[in-house]
């Protein structure tokens, strides 16, 4: 199956030479990835790869970028956090529809992971809920890809957690 996602990366040297960027990535393996570097210091790769499961197209992505630049630091895999515009478009309803919903449904419509004056949730949450109200025709690569990238998120955020710290939170939020 052929699986779309997006990693971003920070570069380990802001005045990366986008050509040379783009030939060392391709030699590495992601020669299916559009290169976006609009930003000093950054690179976007928007991924099309073919594989049996979108856990195994992000693994093999990551392993390819890590051998094409050693020292990247993944800053996100997309698509993960959305705000309730990106989350409508990505199921094909309007924002307004979006909100109904979540106004509506608001004990069992997933938490925001920040809740501020722009709310953002995982993507894949949102999915997971309006798959359970089985009135959504939700594509099952969407899913896959949404809730393969909030694992990634989640397992690079977690190890910044000191040790102490975990087992903490563990035991009170949890």
């Amino acid at each position: 199956m052929e699986y779309t996602f997006t990693l971003k990366y920070q570069l380990p040297d802001r005045s990366y030479d986008p050509d040379a960027l783009m030939e060392c990535l391709g030699e590495a393996g992601c020669d299916d990835a559009l290169i976006g570097v609009g930003q000093a210091g950054r690179v976007a790769l928007e991924f099309t790869r073919e594989a049996e499961s979108a856990h195994a197209a992000f693994m093999s992505a990551l392993a390819d970028v890590k051998r094409a630049i050693a020292q990247a630091r993944l800053i996100e895999a997309v698509p993960d956090y959305v705000g309730l515009t990106d989350a409508a478009d990505a199921v094909g309803v309007t924002r307004q529809n979006m909100r109904k919903l979540m106004i509506a449904h608001a004990q069992s419509f997933p938490a925001p992971v920040h809740d501020g004056s722009t709310a953002i949730w995982h993507l894949a949450d949102i999915l997971a809920w309006l798959e359970t109200r089985g009135a959504y025709e939700l594509r099952a690569d969407l899913v896959e890809v949404a809730t393969t990238a909030m694992q990634i998120n989640l397992a690079k955020a977690v190890r910044r957690l000191v040790p102490s710290m975990r087992r903490e939170v563990r035991e009170l939020v949890l």
